[in-house]
């Protein structure tokens, strides 16, 4: 797949004897579900795990001091080749100013989770890092919601094929074709990073949006922020998430898109598995050339490899 689109700075495979990191970022974890999550990712991919525990601060998991320490002591380890947030809900955004996304881009690592953890994906790819909108080990790995095999390849150094038929819930409601970078991740997020230093980049590239539980007039407002901000200008595609629990009886959710968003003369799908979803939580790289088609024959999403083969 050929792509002239510039792609982040891709961190290093993990190969057989690999190691995952694990962090909480945001809200707490169910002590149980974190130990549950971290046993099923070490069998389901064959990698060690280790888990940074901080002691929780409300419902946070940890003081912002504490978290943003842990996952910079992470980071700078040479033995450890991802990190994996333990869950979202709510508070990664306190860490941004604490961290120094220059010296993370001088030892590169994979870096997987969603939802609010979307705040530290965007910040990445501003400082021009791949990152991985994918499972987290408390809310997805411990119960069994977590697609190992695209987690799998994804940080093995592989490229990603993903064809979804008529029927499998992903459908086309503009149909096209595109290329770029993949960007994106929880919607409400994403629209709270406007005016920030974190503010989405979206112009060239593919942009996926996802979320859970927000009402449709919720969601209207949010793509109008988006549009009237010009986070729409420029943009290749757009793929929206399964959008779990944000329908309504007056109005298809569909619908509500093409109103907003189908004079861009751009290929729009809907129903991609990452994120708030049920079971089988893709995984997708952000930051790495793309290629979207999009028609009523089906979707299918090809994304280059995101780490480089070499590390071990």
């Amino acid at each position: 797949m050929q792509s002239r689109t510039h792609s982040g700075v891709r961190p290093c495979a993990l190969g057989p004897r690999g190691k995952l990191g694990v962090v909480g970022l945001a809200s707490c974890a169910d002590p149980a579900n974190l130990i549950a999550g971290c046993s099923a990712l070490h069998q389901l991919t064959g990698w060690e795990v280790e888990a940074a525990f901080t002691a929780p601060d409300g419902d946070f998991a940890g003081t912002v001091e504490a978290r943003a320490a842990a996952l910079n002591r992470l980071w700078l380890r040479d033995d450890l080749g991802a990190i994996v947030c333990s869950r979202g809900g709510y508070g990664s955004n306190y860490l941004l100013p604490h961290l120094d996304f220059e010296v993370f881009k001088t030892a590169p690592k994979g870096f997987i989770g969603y939802s609010d953890n979307t705040s530290l994906l965007l910040a990445l790819d501003r400082h021009g890092l791949v990152s991985f909108h994918g499972p987290m080990v408390a809310s997805d790995f411990a119960n069994g919601h977590a697609d190992a095999v695209s987690f799998c390849a994804a940080l093995s150094g592989e490229p990603l094929d993903f064809s979804f038929a008529p029927g499998s819930g992903v459908t086309s409601l503009v149909d096209g074709e595109a290329r770029g970078p993949l960007i994106g991740g929880c919607l409400s997020v994403v629209v709270t990073s406007l005016g920030t230093p974190w503010e989405i980049q979206t112009e060239g590239k593919i942009l996926f949006l996802e979320d859970v539980n927000e009402k449709p007039f919720r969601i209207d407002r949010m793509l109008m922020h988006l549009l009237l901000a010009g986070k729409f200008e420029g943009v290749r595609g757009v793929i929206f998430g399964a959008m779990r629990g944000c329908t309504s009886e007056e109005e298809a959710l569909p619908q509500l898109i093409l109103r907003i968003l189908g004079g861009l003369g751009v290929p729009i799908a809907f129903g991609v598995p990452s994120g708030h979803v049920s079971s089988g939580n893709l995984t997708l790289p952000l930051g790495v050339p793309a290629q979207l088609h999009s028609s009523a024959a089906g979707v299918r999403l090809q994304v280059e490899p995101a780490t480089l083969i070499g590390s071990e």
